[in-house]
């Protein structure tokens, strides 16, 4: 028997393959998108307390109770829209499932969805799988804007779902409130849905802040927006997200959910509703605790051979090697970094469908502690 590939073009990821190759090599790994600290003990405490309790069997489909009302709390003192924590908030394994559920969900064959490269990986197959074809619009090469006029021409008949990812990955870029207004214009009269990945929602820098489609009340109407309890609690690998969105749209998004998971994790669902009732400041701290991380890289490789604009958002940055190989691709950099000079990086090109010829960018992560970014500096300076 041959089996014939749903994805065929699809291989291991970028992420996976880099950090193997930091582990080989011994490397640094600002590859992949993780701290290199560990949660906080309040967090830990209350997981093992709730496991300890007996919270270890199947939870509700739509996710724990109070983390629901956290969330719900959050959003309304974040961004002033009282959701519904029964009939519009899903605590989700990930917001990686989160997305793919969303995607099935709103796509059907032939339906065409629009991304903005760079992208994150996991949207074009989800949309494959669901029957779906990415249209892909490429963001400005500079600050990674988004050009509206682009956006308008590219709309169809066919088009189902727009997909927007803001805080930015990998770019740091953010959407302005005037995005989100001229977003709205343009799909205003179409049966158009939005997608809108917020996962590094509350890590934005130098006193801007996060422009929400939960805050805009014409949008929202339309959309389902995910976020990341990994990101913003320092715990990737709890693998625990949430989507919101209106409650008929999230009655349709729970149908795909109980058959791809269920439910998320019970005990790690009852720590975090702990965690985020006993230290609700923890998310404003958030932009000032990241803020220190991304200066200390950026002092740190200030006299080095890369050039560098300091990024608006996420804990990734991204550095010019122009000056330093400009006879290799951000692929083959980033592999000559990882073997040679013992720093693991992600190339840029990988999120697009078709890179800028002339880009050499490469993305590194500043989640991690202030000796790894220090020894991150000497090795980047050296070369």
């Amino acid at each position: 028997m041959q089996l014939q590939s749903k994805l065929p073009q699809v291989g291991l990821t970028i992420f996976s393959q880099m950090s193997q190759l930091a582990d080989a090599h011994g490397a640094l790994n600002l590859s992949q998108g993780f701290p290199d600290f560990d949660a906080p003990e309040a967090l830990k405490e209350a997981l093992q307390r709730h496991v300890q309790a007996g919270h270890n069997q199947y939870g509700a489909m739509t996710g724990v109770a109070a983390l629901r009302e956290h969330v719900a709390s959050k959003i309304a003192r974040l961004y002033r829209n009282p959701v519904c924590a029964d009939k519009e908030v899903t605590i989700t394994p990930g917001a990686t499932q989160a997305l793919f559920c969303a995607i099935q969900t709103l796509v059907r064959a032939g339906d065409e969805v629009i991304v903005f490269d760079p992208c994150y990986d996991s949207y074009a197959p989800a949309v494959t799988l669901a029957g779906g074809r990415c249209v892909h619009i490429a963001l400005n090469s500079v600050d990674f804007s988004v050009d509206w006029q682009k956006f308008a021409d590219a709309l169809t008949e066919r088009t189902r779902l727009v997909i927007i990812n803001s805080p930015h990955n990998p770019s740091g870029a953010v959407l302005q409130r005037s995005d989100l207004q001229q977003l709205a214009d343009l799909i205003r009269e179409r049966d158009v849905y939005l997608l809108s990945d917020e996962v590094y929602e509350h890590l934005v820098f130098d006193d801007q802040s996060h422009c929400s489609v939960l805050t805009h009340e014409e949008l929202y109407q339309r959309a389902c927006v995910v976020s990341s309890f990994g990101k913003t609690y320092h715990v990737t690998g709890w693998k625990t997200g949430y989507m919101v969105a209106p409650a008929k749209l999230t009655a349709e998004l729970r149908k795909v959910h109980q058959y791809v998971s269920f439910c998320a994790v019970t005990p790690i669902q009852h720590a975090l509703a702990d965690f985020m009732q006993a230290q609700p400041e923890h998310v404003d701290q958030l932009p000032a605790f990241y803020q220190r991380k991304r200066d200390q890289l950026c002092l740190a490789i200030e006299n080095s051979r890369f050039t560098f604009v300091p990024t608006a958002s996420t804990y990734f940055q991204l550095l010019d090697y122009r000056a330093i190989r400009d006879d290799l691709n951000d692929v083959q950099m980033a592999h000559w970094l990882t073997t040679e000079h013992g720093v693991a990086s992600i190339p840029l090109s990988v999120f697009y469908q078709q890179a800028p010829v002339d880009q050499h960018l490469l993305r590194v992560c500043f989640a991690k502690q202030e000796d790894t970014l220090s020894l991150a500096g000497e090795k980047l300076c050296a070369i």
